[in-house]
């Protein structure tokens, strides 16, 4: 099939400014607006990302939260993974065009990773014409944005079976190099009549209940197993609108694990109904990125800092005896505007003295890390409160991952990964420095779990009960 010069977008002027300078100070906006939601701090050496693909005015906000990662990292080529909305031929598709033109110039899509592709027999070639669609083209500008230099490799996805999806995954996993990436696009829930899909009331519930829905959704992509994502989506019947994308991307990732543990990170989430006041028709957007655990790792300057914090906060209490809040005024490094879950533990003498944290990743580290401190001398209820003359008191701080669904207990690694448990309202934590302090294998772990969560041993054969392990940098 011959390959056409360039394609116009369909979508200028419609679903973005056609104007040049309209649109890059629309842009210029998002990128404004999405610092403020989700802070300056940027992890490195992302492989993957899913982003959303509404008009920019609603989704173009959260999307740029995972453009400005991209802005930092720069890759040379972006295997853009899309959908027709109208529908097309089972399998991967990838349009016979060269390039793509937006009011910010043409955008070059990569020949050669296209021939490499298609020479394989798991992606094909089809008119662009039977393809085009705004899961695609709306990512363009904002790529030539973030990765100006970037070269595309437009995939359109169609139904997929679990045997297409793994070498489909594994042709992209074989073909992608160091610094390229992988971008799914999808919106989630499509909640309302007009979606044929209202399963709550629009009451004064419906912004917390879509929440969880959507981040239900989010937890099982975590996984990286395509077939719990999927399930998930069954079992609630979330309107994901790229299940399939999401899908291929989270079977590529799987796969590049080969070379090191791979952890989702959710960086921003809304929804139409916040932006526009009505959530009888919302759509919900999520943008959630794919690292290696050497990306959620801290260097000597900022592991210092962050003791720093630490020390002084508790300093600051026994000499004033009021609990501080924040980091003191004047001290300022990057790595405090980090949004991670974390523990502080405190020990003296060589035993603990107190151990409180956090495992979600919604607050900066200028916040968590003064609050975690004061909540390990004070809060621990298993400990009496340190005094302001108690001496000797040693800090340690853990920075973990994001949390990561399994679905297997055979997954988890002894003295590498922490475990969180949850059965109900019920909930338990505990983090990989503990079996190797004590030198447990896994079997000891589980159990010290449970016991710790208040459960009996038979909590792990309950199908409601969800796993998840993470890492963590432990900070002496």
């Amino acid at each position: 099939m011959s390959v056409a010069a360039t394609h116009d977008s369909p979508y200028s002027g419609s679903w973005y400014p056609a104007n040049r300078i309209e649109l890059d100070e629309l842009i210029d906006r998002l990128w404004e607006s999405s610092g403020q939601r989700t802070g300056a701090y940027l992890l490195e050496n992302p492989l993957g990302f899913v982003v959303p693909h509404a008009g920019l005015v609603y989704s173009g906000t959260v999307a740029a939260s995972a453009y400005r990662h991209i802005e930092r990292c720069r890759p040379k080529r972006i295997v853009l993974l899309g959908f027709a909305h109208r529908g097309c031929p089972p399998g991967l598709w990838i349009p016979d065009v060269a390039s793509v033109r937006t009011p910010l110039g043409e955008v070059r899509v990569d020949a050669e990773v296209v021939a490499d592709l298609t020479a394989g027999g798991e992606f094909r070639i089809l008119s662009e014409a039977r393809l085009c669609d705004h899961s695609i083209e709306i990512q363009l500008p904002l790529i030539q944005r973030a990765a100006p230099e970037s070269s595309v490799v437009p995939v359109y996805v169609g139904q997929l079976s679990d045997r297409a999806r793994r070498e489909g995954a594994s042709a992209l996993a074989r073909r992608i190099r160091a610094g390229d990436l992988l971008i799914a696009s999808s919106d989630l829930t499509h909640y309302g009549s007009a979606f044929r899909y209202q399963p709550f009331p629009v009451d004064n519930r419906v912004q917390e209940r879509l929440r969880g829905l959507d981040f239900g959704v989010l937890d099982a992509a975590a996984s990286l197993r395509p077939e719990l994502f999927l399930k998930t989506l069954r079992e609630s019947s979330a309107t994901v609108c790229g299940y399939e994308p999401v899908s291929l991307l989270l079977s590529a990732m799987q796969a590049s694990e080969e070379q090191g543990e791979v952890f989702q990170q959710v960086i921003d989430y809304q929804t139409s109904g916040e932006i526009t006041g009505d959530f009888h028709h919302s759509v919900s957007y999520g943008a959630a990125g794919y690292f290696p655990y050497s990306s959620f790792e801290v260097d000597s300057e900022a592991r210092e800092v962050l003791l720093d914090v630490a020390r002084r906060t508790l300093r600051q209490y026994q000499t004033t005896g009021r609990r501080p809040v924040s980091v003191a005024p004047g001290q300022d490094h990057a790595v405090l505007e980090k949004r991670s879950a974390a523990f502080v533990t405190l020990h003296r003498g060589g035993q603990l003295r107190g151990c409180i944290g956090r495992n979600t990743s919604d607050m900066p580290l200028r916040e968590v890390i003064p609050e975690l401190t004061m909540a390990a001398a004070l809060d621990d209820t298993r400990f009496g409160r340190v005094t302001p003359d108690e001496t000797g008191i040693d800090v340690e701080i853990s920075l973990l991952t994001p949390m990561k669904r399994i679905v297997d207990r055979s997954d988890f690694r002894v003295s590498v990964h922490g475990v969180l448990l949850q059965s109900g309202h019920r909930h338990g934590l505990l983090l990989p420095q503990v079996a190797t302090e004590r030198n447990w294998g896994a079997e000891q772990f589980f159990l010290a779990l449970a016991r710790k969560a208040g459960f009996d041993p038979g909590v792990y054969d309950d199908p409601a009960t969800k796993l998840h392990v993470f890492r963590a940098q432990i900070i002496h």
